[in-house]
């Protein structure tokens, strides 16, 4: 017993000094600790993914041929499964259970109309098209309405004898309509890249072939095609209300009566009301014509013509929305704009992943042709949105301006981005006004695109309270050959040449073929990138461009 009183006593002594002692600082420093503690344990979050998911994203294959690299898929499309390549359709009637058709352009229109077909509160909800027009006024489309634009244009271009159509406009419901037009009667779609050098559109309407142009007054060099380009046959304006009391159907002189003109008004209004609201059965329809996209690398350089089957968009469709975890997918809850022009198959498999999904899509025609999210924004309040890395990089640059105007901004910034970077969390804060969720955005392989690092990324996480997916697109290859993960928000300290851009999508496999010095060796891979799968023209695609895989099994250049 006399041990453990020794103890007490000394253990009374102990407290007894130590509260002898106490004052004024010691309660600071005590209050200061305590606060400090209480604030880590209360505000402690979980990151947003699990670490190991991040630290390998792709999954090299067992064996590999000589000079190239393992052959990486994504996780979710591992060796000796198929890659994705359709979006598992269900027709009317069938078993809930039974596997779905890869589907084709025209079931992401059905799908569009149809609405969710998921059991739930929103099922049968349909999204909203609409038409920005500056900063006060919007244009809101009826399905049915585009429905009937699809069947009429459609109609009254194979009426004309026209097979293959090329669409020159801005981002648009018209570009959308007929686009699905030619995917519902039997008819080639070409896309031309708006707003180019007249000599420049005449080698593209040569080079496709087209004998049909959709295209806007002001921006067709119509008097020069007539005289440059005999095989065109047809030719729509699109003409705003404001031009509609014109005489649009004048052929210039010297085109010989050779070019039927109409107007896309005339063609809608002169039918009869009830023409065209029914789309056509599905039943004993052709597998829809290709589309024909233009990639310009570089300015000044002629375009690559590259034609897309419908099966190589649907796999690309397919691939981004499986890329979205399951919580935050789009829906009719979202709002989609693209900012880009949707003459980019990134762009465009975007968009129709948006229709697909039953999310509202707003077009406003001045966003593709400004690299400005300010402009492409104005007049609608997106959560989601398909911007260049250029605008990302002149929003970064705008907002980082205001962030160093105070130092207590450029402290809750601090406080931010070391939450994303670290603790692996997304801010749940945003500006004022903005129900921005999530910002696409893609490297253009070999044309020079301004690239964004990981830390300006993550600043624009934190600038714009959503989250960030960086994905690398080539000519061949519709919607892209990989893409950052959805919860990746790290910071790299070792980056060349710009961050990373994710592991292969399920639409993609990607190798790197040994290229001048550039080769796979025991210690990582490196070479040209090369990207297989069924959203790839051809099937197989080198991009020409040298690449390396990083420890965590992403892709970037070396």
């Amino acid at each position: 017993m006399g041990f453990f009183d020794d103890v007490l006593l000394r253990l009374d002594e102990s407290v007894t000094g130590l509260f002898g002692q106490w004052n004024l600082w010691t309660t600071v420093i005590f209050t200061v600790f305590a606060g400090f503690l209480t604030y880590q344990i209360a505000t402690r979050q979980e990151p947003d993914t699990h670490p190991f998911l991040l630290a390998r994203q792709a999954q090299g294959s067992p064996v590999r041929q000589p000079g190239q690299s393992p052959v990486y898929r994504s996780q979710g499309a591992p060796h000796g499964m198929p890659l994705n390549a359709g979006l598992n359709v269900k027709d009317p009637g069938a078993s809930k259970w039974a596997r779905g058709r890869d589907g084709d352009l025209r079931d992401v229109w059905r799908q569009a109309v149809a609405g969710v077909q998921e059991d739930g509160p929103t099922k049968g909800t349909t999204g909203r098209i609409v038409t920005v027009l500056g900063t006060n006024k919007a244009i809101e489309h009826r399905l049915d309405d585009i429905t009937r634009q699809i069947n009429l244009i459609g109609e009254h271009i194979s009426a004309q004898g026209g097979n293959r159509v090329a669409i020159y406009l801005p981002n648009s419901v018209e570009l959308i309509a007929t686009l699905f037009a030619c995917a519902f009667h039997n008819l080639t779609a070409v896309i031309l890249p708006f707003d180019q050098p007249d000599d420049a559109v005449i080698s593209m309407l040569r080079r496709s072939a087209a004998d049909t142009v959709v295209t806007a007054p002001g921006s067709f060099p119509f008097d020069l095609v007539a005289k440059s380009y005999p095989s065109l046959r047809q030719l729509i304006w699109v003409v705003d209300e404001g031009s509609s009391h014109m005489d649009w159907n004048e052929v210039p002189q010297g085109a010989g009566g050779s070019v039927n003109v109409s107007t896309w008004q005339d063609i809608i209004n002169d039918s009869p009301v009830d023409a065209g609201k029914e789309l056509p059965p599905l039943e004993g329809q052709k597998e829809p014509r290709d589309v024909t996209i233009f990639w310009q690398s570089k300015p000044g350089q002629q375009e690559e013509m590259v034609r897309f089957t419908s099966a190589n968009l649907i796999s690309a469709i397919a691939a981004q929305l499986f890329a979205v975890p399951t919580a935050h997918r789009l829906g009719p809850s979202d709002l989609f704009l693209p900012a880009d022009s949707l003459a980019n198959t990134h762009t465009l498999v975007l968009t129709l992943a948006a229709l697909f999904s039953n999310a509202s899509v707003a077009f406003n025609s001045v966003a593709s042709q400004a690299d400005d999210l300010t402009v492409a924004t104005r007049g609608v309040s997106p959560t989601v949105v398909v911007a260049t890395p250029a605008a990302l990089l002149k929003t970064h640059k705008e907002a980082t301006a205001r962030a160093n105007a105070s130092a207590i901004s450029r402290a809750l910034h601090r406080l931010q981005t070391r939450k994303l970077a670290q603790n692996g969390v997304m801010p749940t804060t945003k500006p004022e006004g903005s129900k921005l969720r999530l910002i696409l955005t893609a490297e253009r392989a070999g044309a020079d695109t301004p690239r964004l690092s990981s830390a300006v990324l993550t600043d624009l996480r934190a600038f714009t309270g959503a989250r960030i997916m960086y994905a690398l697109t080539a000519a061949k290859v519709a919607g892209a050959v990989t893409q950052t993960g959805f919860f990746d928000y790290r910071v790299f300290e070792d980056e060349k040449g710009g961050c990373h851009f994710g592991p292969p999508l399920t639409s993609t496999e990607v190798l790197l073929k040994d290229m001048g010095t550039w080769k796979t060796t025991d210690e990582g891979s490196r070479g040209e990138i090369v990207v297989r799968g069924p959203c790839v023209a051809g099937n197989e695609a080198a991009l020409g461009v040298a690449g390396m895989m990083r420890d965590d099994n992403t892709l970037t250049y070396v």
